[in-house]
């Protein structure tokens, strides 16, 4: 028995419809990795994901890209998405809104500026996205943007939004509120490896994945110390089965 719920809740699905979790993709499915970039396990990721000419996303904790960034340009140069996770991996449910947002806000920085993006340049980009943001339908009670026209669009529009996604998947609703006003889009998922819990073998985490993933699956994994004797057992197997099958693995 898994000790955490290896498919997102249908309910927390209904109850936050925006949160992204899945995509309607033929064949197609979305790898995530939270808590890089490190040099233990994020190079061999990588490679690992060269090798079957797959992408990926990765959720990265602002504090690991300050320690490592040729490693986070390594994510870049081999064409994956990056994402944010802030700063300093918070619990959203243990933490104030204000220093939440200021932890993403602080990690965002961190993923700017290794992407060798200058300050003038995100101050303009922060305008734009300002003045794209006018006119858009709301969730009133969340402050997330209107279900249907969310996932209508998220596909032709997922290069302008940035991702986020909460430590531990903990967040309270006034802080997704406040992420939502600064242009992110929060991204669950739909399938949880369960690759940190060592209280599962790597057979089992095999298994999480195998029996719970289908098309448009969104797939956590962690490229982080904890999780990497599980990923190395089961990342390769995963993409194996899937590219046999005619999967593509895309970044969101």
């Amino acid at each position: 028995m898994n000790p955490f719920l290896i498919k997102y809740p249908f309910l927390l699905r209904k109850l936050y419809p925006n949160r992204l979790t899945r995509l309607e993709a033929e064949k197609t499915i979305y790898l995530s990795f939270d808590d890089g970039p490190i040099p233990e396990i994020t190079p061999w990721v990588l490679h690992t994901l060269e090798q079957y000419h797959a992408k990926a996303t990765f959720f990265c904790i602002g504090d690991n890209i300050r320690k490592n960034p040729k490693i986070f340009q390594q994510i870049l140069k081999g064409g994956h998405r990056v994402g944010n996770h802030t700063f300093n991996h918070l619990n959203g449910w243990k933490t104030k809104t204000d220093a939440y947002v200021n932890n993403v806000l602080k990690a965002e920085e961190s993923l700017l500026e290794n992407r060798g993006e200058k300050r003038d340049n995100r101050e303009k980009r922060k305008e734009t996205e300002s003045k794209n943001k006018k006119g858009k339908t709301r969730n009133h009670e969340t402050g997330e943007q209107n279900p249907q026209l969310a996932t209508q669009n998220f596909q032709s529009q997922s290069l302008n939004l940035k991702l986020f996604r909460p430590p531990y998947g903990k967040i309270k609703n006034s802080q997704a509120a406040e992420l939502v006003k600064q242009h992110y889009k929060i991204v669950m998922w739909d399938v949880i490896s369960g690759d940190f819990d060592h209280r599962i073998s790597k057979e089992k985490c095999l298994s999480n994945v195998l029996k719970n993933t289908s098309e448009g699956s969104i797939i956590v994994f962690h490229d982080s110390i904890k999780a990497s004797e599980h990923l190395k057992y089961v990342l390769p197997k995963v993409l194996k089965h899937y590219t046999e099958k005619g999967f593509a693995f895309k970044s969101l």
